[in-house]
């Protein structure tokens, strides 16, 4: 979900699921829970490893080519679920669909171009930043203040002038966590407005169609390499449907809030596949950075709330 995931409603959201069906306590149930804890960490490698896959076709797509494709794998995946039927739509439920769709093509060409120039491991956490601000900013507890304070630590440590600071890339960063925070309050609205998941397919499809003129022009002036479309498309299986479909069964299994608590762990995730998948090393002042986004949010879901 990142980001590059779908829509949420926990505090540290990727799922456009709600938790409807009751967690079993014992027996068969922990088989359950455990089963949906593998499936989380499979979930959070497949969207880091997507977005790792992707970035190697970055040199003859561009960020926009693979943005373009993995929108088209996204439609594809949430029209077979959510099954739109946009001619019943009103005029108040088209305009929140409207939005999600431009955000969402917003959200994923602005992470995608982030990870193109600061690394993904940075940008996933910049990204994250977004849906952290929206569950401390709903949030009424001391404590959810000190994890803002932790948050913003690190997220000023990770923009420190430097040398080879790529302003630009950071700023993309945090127009992709500006684009999350918005990406689920849109999700709520059209959650309310259009019954079950069709607001989001039908979002998915127009910001697909959207995309598409992207698509024509890059086969024209630049055919792209049987093997730079392989790892677009493995971008939008990875990193679209394999986290949709993964949430989607998790969340039938695992509580919300331990829901949440898995999902901070995915800049970490990204950092690591940074690493050891695409070499992009980070200094130890980046890991504790990292590290702070990521413990902030893990505190503020831990801490029990009156």
């Amino acid at each position: 979900m990142s980001a590059a995931s779908v829509p949420a409603p926990t505090p540290a959201p990727v799922s456009t699921t709600t938790v409807t069906a009751p967690v079993p306590e014992a027996g068969p149930g922990g088989r359950l829970r455990l089963a949906g804890v593998l499936t989380m960490a499979g979930s959070g490698l497949a969207n880091q490893t997507g977005a790792a896959i992707g970035s190697l076709a970055f040199p003859v797509l561009g960020p926009v080519g693979v943005v373009a494709v993995r929108q088209y794998v996204a439609a594809l995946v949430l029209l077979a679920v959510g099954r739109p039927r946009p001619r019943s739509f009103t005029r108040r439920q088209w305009g929140p669909v409207l939005l999600l769709a431009v955000v969402f093509g917003t959200m994923n060409l602005s992470l995608y171009t982030a990870i193109d120039r600061v690394g993904l491991g940075l940008a996933v956490t910049l990204e994250f930043l977004g849906p952290l601000a929206i569950a401390l900013a709903a949030a009424r507890r001391r404590v959810d203040a000190g994890c803002a304070l932790i948050a913003a630590a690190g997220a000023v440590t990770l923009m420190r002038p430097r040398p080879s600071t790529d302003y630009l890339g950071l700023g993309l960063g945090l127009l992709a966590a500006l684009c999350w925070a918005s990406y689920i309050l849109l999700n709520r609205t059209v959650g309310r407005r259009v019954p079950g998941a069709q607001g989001p397919a039908a979002a998915a499809a127009v910001s697909a169609v959207l995309f598409l003129p992207v698509g024509v022009v890059l086969v024209v002036r630049h055919p792209p390499t049987a093997q730079a479309v392989v790892c677009a498309v493995a971008a939008g299986v990875l990193s679209s449907a394999v986290p949709y479909l993964a949430d989607l069964l998790t969340l039938r299994f695992v509580p919300a809030a331990a829901f949440g608590l898995f999902m901070s762990v995915n800049p970490v995730l990204a950092a690591l596949v940074g690493r050891f998948g695409l070499g992009q090393h980070l200094g130890l002042v980046d890991w504790a950075a990292v590290g702070a986004v990521v413990g902030a949010n893990a505190l503020s879901i831990l801490v029990p709330r009156r």
